[in-house]
């Protein structure tokens, strides 16, 4: 069977915000007319309209694009890739520069789910994350995009230098207040080649405490749940039937095609990934030429492997019996030592027959799912 799902990475912004790692180019929109024309160079290697259930636009600021520029972006897409009905259609979103042009261009499109890059609402905090919106800037966008998406998502950040347990709480209430149907929430990671990176490094920032950053991922746990949200992966929730299936189709480890500079896709058992450079995946594309970085040939150990760990995000956690009837092996035979360990220590449980990271567990959950690779 065709992967139901496809992803386009559009790397244009308007800044690099400190803390981003994505590949993504800033104040180079001289080079959209390029990449739309190596987009679609790459996008002719299906070599048929194929049907899909979900399709994700992320980027960089998909809607950087102008109006007429995201026109052309969904033409040459609908060429080759065709929603199904009710089909889910993804696009990121910054607050700023969300203009009434580009929200009629996408509702026509038949976009239905828009994820807005928020990170907080304390004026402060926004600065520290060299975010350009002010927080009466998001909810103004959040209350437009409602009148114009059936699902509407929050991205947003804990765990930022000089935020304070109550700056977080506000947040949250004030997130929850609005006409929203997901939440994601991230604890503030410095990455190695960003600007926060450095300037950790230099003592210019401080990390937030694991005690503090424990404390906020508590508070939205339970203030989000609180609310009618579920929690259905590590870093996010959703009303009842918002889910997003997109990200779904990733957490269980089904296939998926993806397109873009640095775009990751899984098709035939192969995970290949494109060249993060963009000036180079220009070059590449615009010659007609693939630009791959890496390529990988999963293994059944390794699928199994990964669907251990992709399955364990998700707060239902993994089947054990279907782990077993797919992939032919126990999750326990694979790496014994730390599936007993975890489940011994209270990281782990089993539950009606699913392998479930613990309220404990989820503190730690990177640490907890990377031991069964």
């Amino acid at each position: 069977m065709s992967p139901g799902a496809v992803y386009i990475h559009v790397p244009f912004c308007l800044h690099r915000c400190g803390y981003c790692d994505f590949t993504l180019v800033a104040n180079r929109d001289q080079l959209i007319p390029q990449y739309l024309s190596a987009l679609k160079n790459e996008l002719s290697t299906v070599h048929s309209v194929t049907p899909v259930n979900t399709m994700f636009i992320g980027g960089g600021t998909p809607t950087h694009l102008s109006a007429s520029e995201l026109e052309e972006l969904f033409a040459m897409i609908f060429e080759k890739f065709q929603l199904a009905t009710g089909a889910e259609f993804s696009i990121e979103a910054n607050p700023d520069g969300l203009t009434d042009d580009r929200l009629h261009v996408l509702q026509a499109a038949g976009v239905n789910r828009i994820s807005l890059g928020v990170q907080s609402f304390d004026e402060q905090v926004l600065k520290v994350l060299e975010r350009r919106h002010t927080p009466n800037d998001a909810s103004s966008a959040i209350e437009r995009c409602a009148d114009h998406f059936r699902s509407v998502s929050l991205d947003l950040i804990f765990g930022v230098p000089s935020q304070s347990m109550e700056s977080w709480s506000r947040t949250l209430d004030h997130a929850l207040h609005l006409p929203i149907q997901h939440i994601s929430t991230y604890g503030l990671t410095y990455e190695q080649g960003t600007a926060f990176f450095r300037r950790e490094q230099n003592g210019i920032l401080r990390r937030t405490p694991d005690e503090t950053e424990r404390d906020m991922f508590i508070c939205a746990i339970d203030s989000i749940q609180a609310a009618g949200f579920e929690h259905y992966e590590v870093s996010n929730f959703a009303r009842p039937d918002h889910q997003c299936r997109h990200n779904l189709t990733y957490w269980r480890a089904e296939e998926y095609f993806a397109f873009g500079p640095g775009a990751a896709r899984y098709l035939n058992g192969v995970r290949t990934t494109n060249c993060r450079s963009v000036p180079k995946w220009l070059q590449s594309w615009t010659r007609g030429e693939s630009c791959i970085q890496e390529r990988e040939q999963l293994s059944s150990e390794d699928r199994s492997r990964e669907a251990i760990m992709l399955g364990l995000r998700m707060r239902t956690g993994l089947n054990l019996a279907s782990f077993e009837e797919t992939y032919h092996c126990s999750v326990e035979s694979l790496e014994p030592e730390s599936y007993g360990r975890h489940l011994e220590k209270g990281l782990l449980e089993i539950s009606n027959g699913f392998l479930r990271l613990t309220r404990e567990g989820l503190m730690i959950a990177d640490t907890v799912v990377s031991d069964f690779l």
